[in-house]
Formats: structure tokens, C-alpha cells, sequence
């Protein structure tokens, strides 16, 4: 229990420094609405290909892990989207993202103080088997949502989203067997591990303690679909698919995690709500203190 909350702490802290040097006016609002735009389009793209890439695709339990996996993420994303058919557009959007994205940052880190390098690298196959299919799909139906409201065309902005190109390139690169690229893979790396810290301070900048009791409703649902349905879904798959010890392991830690910090940024550039998605990402994070250890309890005793 310790190792988790001590996990998910240092998350929680960069989000309330965001928030304080945004009140404390440091530096700009300028600059906290320019730090979005770097994530989007520079920072979560290097970090994408960085780790797609690079992933060794090569584990024993990688279907049967993966199986798992998306049992619970897509039975949380139809939950969020069916729960939040009658929002608007930019509202629903953010419900559909808090109640499926996972914080694999936090899930690398759980993983590798519970169960130690091999599930470090249970945890970075996951991630790999993860990332493509949780970008794509979150891109698509929010930019279906979207665009509905809009008129515009779903394909064309799918092919012009920074995202779904670089996990795209990050796949080919991989699928095609080249060795790590030394300049360019140690750029993207050393771009990507700075997404992270400014994506938390971000959330935190634009968080807005006044009106979180007005988003009651849709903070309530996303956490019920990413805090209690998408674990649930994934130990109901457990059940009927086995794994290893460290895999399952690894499999309910990133059901378990509360929602990506990545969300915030995505909704911001994509016209989702962002200030609920900020809110979402900051509840579901302090909730997590108590339902991600629970839920670790809770599984192992079910599934021992």
C-alpha cells in the first residue's frame, strides 16, 4: 500500500505547484497556454515514438496481456460514451477520456517497486500494447463527438493530429525491425521524459477549485468508469484468461491507475472541456490514494 500511494504522490504534488505558480502569477498565463501547445505538438509526439519504437514486442503473455488490457479499456470507453451522450460535445469528450485513460507513468513506477524488473518490463509491454490503441481510439471518438457539433470531416483530422502520426511512425519503425537510431531515439527520449512534468504542472495551472461542485456529475461518472469499472472488467477477464504472476499483476496496476495526465492536453487542443478535464485528472488522482491499493487488495484476493 505504501508503494502505491508513494507512486501516485509525487503526481499529486506537481499538480497542486502547477496550480500555485499559476495564482502566484509565475511566470504568465502566456506561458502556461503556450506550454500546451509544446506538449501537443512536440513533447507527447517524441514521447509516443520514443517508446513505440523501441518496445520489445516479444513477451510470452503479450496477446493474453493485451486481451486483458482491452477488455477493461474498451468496456470503460463505451461506458463514458454512453454515459455522457446527452452532455455537449466538449463535456462528453472529457468524461469519455477520465473514464478509460490510465496514468502509465504512475503503472511504470508501481510496477517496477512491487514487482521489480521483470515487471518493469511487463509494464513497458503493456504500454506499447497500450498506447496505440488508447490514442487511436480516444482521437477517433472524440473527434467523431466533435466534429458532429462542428461539421467538419473525422478522417481529415485524423490525419492531421500530431498523435495518431506519431504512434503511426513509432509502429512502421518498429514492425520494420530497425535498431534504435542513437541520435534520434535519445532526442525523442530526452523530449518525451519532459512531457510528463509540465503536462501535471499544466493541469494543475488551469485547475479551478470554484466550480469543481457544478461538475459533480461528470467528475462522479469518469471515476466510476475508470476507478471501479475498467478494474472490475479487467479482473472479470482475469479470470478467464490466465496469466503469470508479474502480468497479472501488471495488468490490474494499469487498471487500476487514475486517469492520464496526457487527457488535459489532448482536450485542450482538441476543444474538449479542459477545465473538467482538469479537475477529472486532479479527483481522480486523490482518490487514488485510497482505490488503487484497494483495488490491488481486493484483486489478489480474488485471484489467488
Amino acid at each position: 500500500m505504501s508503494a502505491a500511494m508513494l507512486a501516485i504522490a509525487p503526481v499529486f504534488i506537481l499538480i497542486v505547484l502547477g496550480y500555485l505558480l499559476r495564482r502566484g502569477g509565475i511566470p504568465t498565463t502566456e506561458f502556461w497556454n503556450l506550454n500546451d501547445k509544446l506538449v501537443y505538438w512536440v513533447l507527447m509526439p517524441a514521447l509516443f515514438f520514443a517508446k513505440i519504437s523501441a518496445a520489445d514486442l516479444s513477451g510470452v503473455n503479450l496477446w493474453s496481456m493485451g486481451g486483458v488490457l482491452y477488455v477493461g479499456l474498451f468496456g470503460a470507453l463505451l461506458f463514458g460514451w454512453w454515459a455522457a451522450r446527452q452532455m455537449t460535445a466538449p463535456v462528453a469528450t472529457s468524461v469519455l477520456q477520465g473514464s478509460a485513460r490510465y496514468n502509465s507513468f504512475v503503472a511504470l513506477a508501481l510496477a517496477e517497486a512491487l514487482l521489480g524488473a521483470p515487471g518493469l518490463q511487463a509494464a513497458v509491454i503493456a504500454t506499447a500494447l497500450l498506447i496505440p490503441v488508447v490514442n487511436v481510439a480516444v482521437v477517433w471518438m472524440m473527434t467523431v463527438r466533435l466534429c458532429a457539433d462542428r461539421g467538419g470531416g473525422v478522417v481529415l483530422e485524423l490525419l492531421k493530429n500530431p498523435l495518431i502520426l506519431s504512434i503511426g511512425a513509432g509502429l512502421a519503425f518498429n514492425l520494420a525491425g530497425f535498431n534504435e537510431v542513437p541520435i534520434l531515439h535519445e532526442c525523442a527520449r530526452i523530449l518525451g521524459a519532459a512531457a510528463l512534468p509540465i503536462m501535471l504542472l499544466c493541469v494543475g495551472a488551469n485547475l479551478k477549485l470554484r466550480g469543481l461542485q457544478l461538475s459533480a456529475v461528470q467528475i462522479g461518472v469518469s471515476c466510476i468508469g475508470k476507478l471501479i469499472l475498467f478494474p472490475a472488467l479487467v479482473v472479470g477477464a482475469l479470470l478467464l484468461i490466465p496469466l503469470d504472476e508479474v502480468a497479472l499483476g501488471v495488468a490490474i496496476i494499469f487498471a487500476a491507475t487514475p486517469t492520464s495526465s496526457n487527457a488535459y492536453t489532448l482536450a485542450r487542443q482538441m476543444g474538449g472541456d479542459a477545465p473538467l478535464m482538469a479537475a477529472i485528472v486532479t479527483i481522480q488522482t486523490l482518490l487514488s490514494f485510497v482505490t488503487l491499493p484497494l483495488t490491488l487488495l481486493l484483486a489478489g484476493k480474488l485471484l489467488s
